[in-house]
């Protein structure tokens, strides 16, 4: 498969890095795995199997790996990782660097580009915004309830080359993408859904999309969440149309009884991501004059529920 990037890493190969790394080592790139905890069972079983309503596809011969000094320099490092794991990033990454190495980030909510930025230079920096609904339910073993799509841009900048040939990757491994001329509006975009459902699902005692949506006082809850992030997102410039902010809520009930990813953290004792999602989102937006009751109130019953997850 001919490729802007011809060797891949995938750094955090859980629910969404797995998902991504398979589909494009099926299309025929060639990608690496770092794998951790799953790394014994896959190699093991020697796949990776993905389950999507269309059926089950199994990835074979993976290239896993322990280290990422292992896999050595790649073109394109996929970062994966919650942001709860950003202190382990350098040691993770630092390997996978060459002269022109570009870093593709698919971690949630705000920061994480600009903290990438810091440890590895701006220059390195894309991000990807996932609008789907994919659940580690194995070692090396995904499930994806609902295909949607991934939007792609630069940190600090406009497209380049580098890219839409991402784009082109993607959608060759046979996704939908598309290339964002605002990274940071597109991480706005997809708070829209993340702050009300994320986290509603936690505060609720555990429940999962379905229960929100058929619950009328939660499905307020939640619009009204959405129509904080829509307004905060104005006072940055930023206009997400009302249209999008609809869609985002119908998309969701058809997903059945999905357990979104912070929600799973939860329930397994893992630390949450309560401040790039909500904490950072409503940072900004107080000092830019915005307030956001509600997020405000969800944020103290995550911090209160979450004690694992440090303060920002």
């Amino acid at each position: 498969m001919a490729s802007y990037f011809p060797r891949i890493g995938i750094v955090g190969s859980g629910a969404v890095g797995t998902y991504y790394g398979a589909r494009m080592a099926l299309a025929g790139a060639d990608v690496r795995f770092l794998m951790r905890g799953d790394l014994a069972a896959v190699r093991a079983r020697g796949s990776i199997v993905i389950r999507e309503q269309a059926g089950t596809t199994e990835l074979k011969a993976v290239k896993a790996f322990g280290s990422a000094a292992e896999i050595g320099p790649v073109d394109l490092a996929v970062i994966g990782l919650k942001t709860t794991s950003s202190s382990a990033l350098k040691g993770l990454v630092q390997p996978l660097l060459g002269p022109q190495t570009a870093l593709f980030t698919l971690q949630n909510g705000l920061g994480a580009d600009e903290f990438l930025a810091g440890l590895f230079g701006a220059g390195r920096i894309m991000g990807g915004l996932v609008f789907m609904a994919i659940t580690r339910t194995g070692p090396g073993e995904v499930r994806c309830f609902h295909p949607g799509m991934v939007s792609v841009g630069e940190f600090g900048g406009p497209p380049i080359a580098r890219t839409h040939g991402l784009v082109a990757l993607l959608k060759a491994a046979g996704m939908k993408a598309f290339v964002v001329d605002n990274l940071l509006e597109a991480r706005w975009r997809k708070l829209v859904w993340n702050i009300p459902f994320n986290g509603l699902s936690i505060a609720q005692g555990g429940i999962t999309t379905d229960r929100i949506c058929s619950d009328p006082r939660l499905a307020g809850e939640a619009r009204g969440l959405m129509l904080e992030v829509q307004r905060a997102a104005a006072g940055f410039g930023f206009m997400i149309p009302d249209g999008f902010v609809k869609k985002q809520f119908d998309v969701t009930p058809p997903m059945g009884p999905y357990q979104p990813s912070s929600l799973v953290d939860y329930l397994a004792g893992r630390e949450v991501e309560v401040e790039t999602i909500w904490g950072e989102p409503l940072r900004r937006a107080q000092a830019a004059g915005v307030e956001m009751p509600l997020l405000a109130s969800l944020y103290a019953r995550l911090r209160a529920l979450c004690p694992g997850s440090p303060a920002g």
